[in-house]
């Protein structure tokens, strides 16, 4: 009988999908929870149908500032598998992973990557233009959290996603991989072509102005110089004096492009403008993709999108 009682209770434990922290073959789709939505479409891209993603920021959010609620802890209780940004830019995820009760794996996409320090001001960009960002406001954390900014983290995002899905879904092991190498062919192209075309821009002309200090990754990737009014978290607010600053810094260098942020109020960059006398330039997509009408749908359409704006704008 002992034989046949090991039998047994293996077979109640796949049906559970309990054995080794894997999913069975003929259970349903891999349930999991990304915490914004940059994360969520590269689930989608890596995990095709065998996914059914629950994303808690939706379009337009600002993970920075988000309240959790019921339907959220009630998503994570039922969740395989949790996939955050980390560096300090989901402040609420450890609450709500205790509300919920989850006990499942946390995969921190960013893992892996050397972040910037909240300070720390990157070194030259790799077309030799000045990439030195800066934020006016103040913040607390100890690191940039917005490193999705530069593609090739993302390559780095994305194949963290991948061994996370392979590790919980063993049975789709070979279509997570294939879906991973592909989608990280198209994130290279476009980082190479963001290279070349950025590269056509003038040094002192590749200087812009953003709602709140988003882009300091892609600044040192691109050749770009960012500054904001806000740091690194919307949270914060710029003082009198640092607006001050950062509008004679403005006349003074002839900065020129300005843009609001989709997650942010636009009075504070639109206040800049009318001071320095300048035009604002239109959105860019920051902390949080669009939705599925609007320009900026997916991780690569963000990066189309925004480099497209501030081409038009520093280019011409």
């Amino acid at each position: 009988m002992q034989p046949i009682s090991r039998r047994l209770l293996l077979t109640a434990s796949i049906a559970l999908g309990l054995t080794q922290g894997r999913r069975p073959y003929a259970a349903g789709k891999l349930r999991v929870v990304a915490t914004f939505t940059v994360l969520a479409d590269m689930v989608r891209v890596v995990g095709g149908e065998h996914v059914e993603i629950t994303t808690l920021v939706g379009p337009d959010g600002d993970a920075h500032v988000y309240e959790p609620t019921p339907a959220d802890a009630r998503a994570l209780a039922k969740a395989d598998l949790v996939i955050t940004n980390g560096l300090g830019f989901e402040g609420w995820i450890d609450r709500l992973v205790k509300a919920s009760g989850y006990k499942g794996p946390r995969v921190v996409a960013s893992d892996g990557i050397t972040p910037l320090e909240a300070e720390e001001e990157p070194a030259h960009g790799t077309q030799g233009a000045a990439a030195r960002p800066h934020a006016h406001g103040h913040d607390d954390d100890e690191h940039d959290p917005h490193a999705w900014q530069d593609l090739a983290n993302g390559r780095v995002y994305v194949a963290n996603i991948a061994r996370a899905l392979v590790g919980a879904d063993a049975a789709n092991a070979d279509e997570y991989r294939f879906r991973a190498k592909a989608y990280d062919r198209e994130l290279t192209a476009l980082d190479r072509d963001i290279r070349r075309l950025l590269a056509a821009a003038p040094a002192d002309r590749r200087k812009v102005i953003t709602s709140h200090d988003a882009f300091r990754y892609f600044g040192r990737a691109y050749g770009v110089e960012f500054h904001a009014p806000v740091g690194l978290s919307t949270e914060s607010e710029p003082s009198a004096g640092e607006l001050a600053t950062l509008l004679r810094q403005m006349k003074q260098e002839g900065i020129r492009a300005l843009f609001v942020e989709n997650i942010s109020n636009p009075k504070l960059i639109e206040q800049l403008a009318r001071e320095a006398g300048a035009v604002v330039g239109g959105t860019l997509y920051s902390d949080s993709l669009s939705g599925p009408d609007g320009p900026a749908p997916t991780y690569l359409d963000m990066f189309r999108h925004n480099v497209g704006e501030i081409a038009k704008a520093v280019i011409g």
